[in-house]
């Protein structure tokens, strides 16, 4: 592909974007019947050719880098945008990862014979198009290219122009490893133009594209599911809740509060808010508290937290509702398990709650009537996680309630449709 530089018109970008829509649909068809082998071959032979160009890779991002430092783009935006080479490394095991995985494509479960004698069952089947809209992460290409091959479906991949460099110089590695297996290039196409017209338009390619996933902030996402006219796989933020009940374990919960929090901050599977019963309240915040301080987190609390914690800020409604992705976290001290729900209802993102107590009914209360993605008990929320899941890698993690929610691996790329198996059989 050619890149189309950001003064063509909205006519040129139209056009460019229709082009690479329709190779992708013609792509995949031909994904569609690949044997696993082939497919596992390209993956193999993708994880190869990174490794190879690393060099070629490293001094892509590096324009990317000195190109953001120009811009004084923030911190973490250059954290996330940095490769190095334990990043390649990890972007080739990754795809050797997911060749290992089972392929979900062609599997007939709930096979049975009904009265009449027909056969009815079900076959996994990939998606098709998959547009992926993402920021920052040079990666999430590798990622997300090496899930949609091994799921059967084209890619198209359109990343932060920050991340152009090195997103394009991936592709190329990508491509390569396509060619070795004898498969379309046009599986996995990048979006080779910094215009955000382009952004638009796939949006709307409802033609061509089956479903967007985008994978970044909140502004990425909101805008996504404000315009696109294609069904969206996503999740918005990740407001996490732990929930310390006065039955819980206090060492336990200690433990389990304390990694939520500090094992990662910049994550969506962080905890936000935590909750503690007021029984138990005494017992854990202070010490929880001297752990925090260490650790340098911030913390904002209700009136009860700060009595426990003088050294807290008082939360603002506001507070309740915000993922900080920082070391910052909000308490609260509520009466028990129903004012802690009715809390996470309110103000959770339904993407990630746990509890910690040693009560089984509450336990099995807390499962089963918060509407999370992920709802935990005695376990931190940075589980929530594909891999942790044992699905392998991961192109993100949906809080919708239709065909995929949770971490979406291979078979959130997959459908289903319902087969039926005769012998000239007709209805009566």
């Amino acid at each position: 592909m050619q890149t189309i530089p950001k003064a063509k018109t909205s006519g040129d970008i139209k056009q460019y974007m229709t082009g690479i829509g329709r190779r992708a649909r013609a792509a995949a068809r031909e994904l569609a019947r690949a044997e696993s082998g082939v497919k596992d071959k390209a993956l193999g032979a993708m994880a190869e050719i990174i490794v190879r160009d690393s060099e070629i890779l490293l001094a892509a991002n590096k324009k990317d880098m000195d190109a953001a430092l120009e811009a004084s783009l923030d911190a973490a935006l250059l954290d996330r945008l940095k490769l190095d080479r334990k990043g390649i490394n990890a972007m080739a095991e990754g795809l050797r990862q997911i060749a290992a995985l089972p392929d979900p494509v062609g599997e007939i479960t709930h096979l049975n014979m009904r009265p009449s004698g027909i056969q009815v069952g079900r076959m996994r089947v990939p998606l098709g198009v998959i547009g992926i809209i993402y920021e920052s992460r040079p990666n999430v290409t590798a990622d997300a290219a090496g899930l949609c091959l091994k799921s059967g479906n084209a890619a198209i991949l359109r990343g932060g122009s920050e991340a152009i460099h090195s997103n394009q110089a991936i592709a190329a590695c990508l491509h390569q490893g396509l060619d070795v297996a004898g498969l379309p290039r046009d599986a996995m196409q990048v979006i080779e133009t910094t215009d955000r017209a382009a952004v638009n338009v796939l949006l709307g390619m409802e033609e061509f594209v089956d479903v967007i996933i985008p994978r970044g902030g909140k502004g990425l996402v909101q805008l996504v599911i404000d315009n696109a006219k294609v069904p969206v796989i996503k999740h918005l933020h990740g407001v996490c809740h732990t929930y310390i009940d006065d039955k819980a374990d206090v060492d336990k919960a200690i433990a389990v509060s304390f990694n939520a929090k500090t094992q990662r901050y910049g994550t969506c599977n962080t905890m936000e808010t935590l909750l503690v019963a007021e029984a138990i309240a005494g017992r854990v915040l202070p010490r929880l508290g001297k752990l925090y301080q260490e650790a340098g987190v911030e913390l904002r609390g209700c009136d009860k937290t700060r009595t426990l914690l003088p050294e807290a800020r008082v939360a603002s409604e506001e507070d309740w509702y915000t993922e900080y992705l920082a070391a910052i976290l909000s308490i609260r001290v509520v009466q028990d398990l129903d004012q802690a729900m009715a809390h996470i209802e309110r103000y959770g993102s339904r993407h990630t709650d746990a509890i910690v107590t040693e009560d089984l009914a509450r336990a099995r209360r807390f499962l089963r009537e918060v509407d999370s993605s992920s709802v935990m008990v005695n376990a931190s929320t940075r589980f929530a996680d594909g891999f942790e899941y044992g699905l392998g890698a991961e192109i993100g993690i949906s809080t919708d309630k239709l065909h995929a929610r949770g971490p979406v691996g291979l078979e959130g790329l997959t459908s289903q449709k319902f087969i039926v198996l005769g012998d000239g059989h007709i209805r009566s």
